[in-house]
């Protein structure tokens, strides 16, 4: 769990000193909140003029919160005046616990923890920064792996509320504990987590990304229509495709290959070879002015969404699936006032509206016995009541389809047009990620509060990957899963047994 150990719990004082080798973004954002947390704080980088850098990067946050009077003159000098230079490792020989947040590579670390266990007592904690190696490896090295802890930090740092705190296989209790409590008493979140590929956070990130790559490696739509229907139909603050472009896919899709080799080529995981190629072509994102989107002075050009088609109202049948949520199409071709057909088939003149869980528009018209001309699919996983998505047979007229946009966009909702796809946009991408969160469940990788709490602050996610499950309907997102694998043989979307088992006895995914 990640509640604050009781004192007796941890045999060790307090932290009082901490060193931290490495000053750049990340290694600045723990000095920060460190000081801040009344440690002091020695700052080691073998860069010349780098702690001095990072000491008034610092320092010029502090400056700039007192300026908003968020911070008091005196605070910000008593914080300036935690901040130490280490010239050298041997000066970091006072500290309880030292932090390392310097290059991704096992062996640099390695050698780094080496060096500093000849230089230090050996009741000094070793803690890595790192994001994606495993810390029982770095530990190997050392001759007291017990002391030797993952501590990952999110950046920024100060505004990122959450740090895993991950102990390697022969980590003591007794450090976890005294971790942890630093964590919290620097104001973060610690979500403990075992040592596997990702961790938590960048292990619950997995679906998001690949999910949405999945539907535009399909020709379903666009990065921008993708977007747009997971930020104003999900809630998620920003779409896969921005994220990628504002992170990189010089990190992402190292990331994503990373996790995918380490999992031995679990098809949860599996990159799309769209990243790598964009990679090659040097299409990083906003780093290098193009990526997904252009940008033009860091800003991303969108186009504007064209009008939707303005058509005369026509006899409307909606198809039997989703009963409960199938009230709300019913209220809305009422409140457009078009005709509303309530036979068990429709009129030769009808448009049909079905409303499908992980099937395409052709299976579902088939299996109901429908004109596939007159037919269009209509997303309910959420509602109405944000965007819409439809997304057509081939067969589909284009004046049904037309005649469909204009019926879901009469009160002035944004609507989003696809090609067929099994599970449209929104649930496939959700159930995804409500599946890798039940697996990471399942894999005793965190707590089911931890997991969800974790996601949220690290990802930003409107939920965490479990609540996200019970917010939508397990048994709605199982239904999902199940006929996306039914459809596609593809073993991505194999159920968790941890979501199969409780969406079918009704538990809710927290459910230990």
């Amino acid at each position: 769990m990640s509640t604050a150990p009781s004192s007796s719990s941890v045999s060790a004082p307090p932290f009082r000193v901490l060193g931290i080798v490495g000053t750049g973004a990340m290694g600045r954002g723990i000095a920060q909140i460190a000081a801040q947390a009344g440690l002091t704080v020695h700052l080691h980088d073998q860069r010349e003029g780098a702690v001095a850098e990072a000491r008034d990067f610092i320092g010029g946050m502090w400056n700039r919160a007192v300026h908003k009077q968020r911070l008091s003159d005196a605070e910000a000098e008593r914080y300036a005046a935690r901040l130490k230079e280490a010239t050298t490792l041997s000066a970091l020989a006072e500290c309880d616990i030292v932090i390392e947040a310097i290059v991704e590579t096992l062996d640099a670390k390695q050698s780094l923890f080496c060096e500093l266990e000849s230089l230090l007592s050996e009741e000094t904690i070793l803690a890595t920064n790192t994001s994606s190696l495993s810390v029982t490896a770095i530990a190997s090295a050392c001759q007291r792996p017990e002391r030797v802890i993952g501590f990952h930090f999110f950046n920024p740092v100060p505004l990122m509320k959450i740090a895993e705190v991950i102990p390697g296989l022969r980590t003591d209790p007794d450090v976890v504990a005294r971790v942890e409590a630093l964590g919290q008493s620097m104001g973060h979140f610690t979500a403990r987590t075992t040592d596997t590929p990702g961790f938590l956070v960048n292990h619950a990130g997995r679906a998001y990304g690949t999910e949405a790559l999945k539907v535009l490696g399909e020709c379903v739509t666009d990065p921008v229509t993708i977007d747009r229907i997971l930020v104003d139909q999900g809630g998620f603050r920003m779409g896969p495709f921005s994220l990628l472009d504002l992170t990189g896919l010089d990190v992402s899709h190292a990331v994503m290959e990373s996790i995918y080799h380490q999992y031995y080529e679990e098809p949860r995981f599996r990159p799309s070879p769209l990243t790598r190629q964009r990679l090659t072509a040097g299409l990083l994102g906003r780093k290098s002015g193009a990526g997904f989107y252009r940008y033009i002075d860091g800003k991303p050009e969108v186009a504007d969404e064209p009008p939707l088609p303005r058509v005369a109202p026509c006899p409307v049948w909606i198809g039997p699936d989703q009963p409960e949520a199938r009230q709300a199409l019913v209220d809305l071709v009422q409140a457009a006032g078009w005709p509303l057909e309530s036979g068990d088939t429709p009129s030769l003149e009808a448009l049909c509206l079905v409303a499908p869980l992980g099937e395409d528009a052709t299976a579902t018209v088939l299996r109901l016995g429908l004109p596939a001309e007159r037919c269009v699919a209509v997303d309910l996983l959420a509602g109405l009541e944000g965007r819409r998505s439809l997304m057509t047979t081939p067969a589909t007229l284009p004046e049904v389809r037309a005649a469909a946009m204009a019926l879901l966009g009469d009160d002035g909702t944004p609507v989003s047009a696809l090609e067929d796809s099994n599970g449209f946009v929104l649930q496939r991408v959700v159930a995804c990620i409500v599946n890798v969160g039940s697996d990471i469940a399942q894999q005793g990788v965190a707590t089911p509060d931890t997991i969800d709490r974790a996601v949220e602050l690290g990802l930003g996610y409107p939920r965490g990957p479990l609540a996200m499950g019970d917010h939508y309907g397990s048994r709605l997102i199982l239904t999902i899963l199940d006929n996306l694998l039914a459809a596609t043989g593809d073993p991505r979307y194999r159920a968790s047994p941890w979501l199969r088992r409780r969406a079918t006895l009704g538990l809710a995914l927290t459910t230990p």
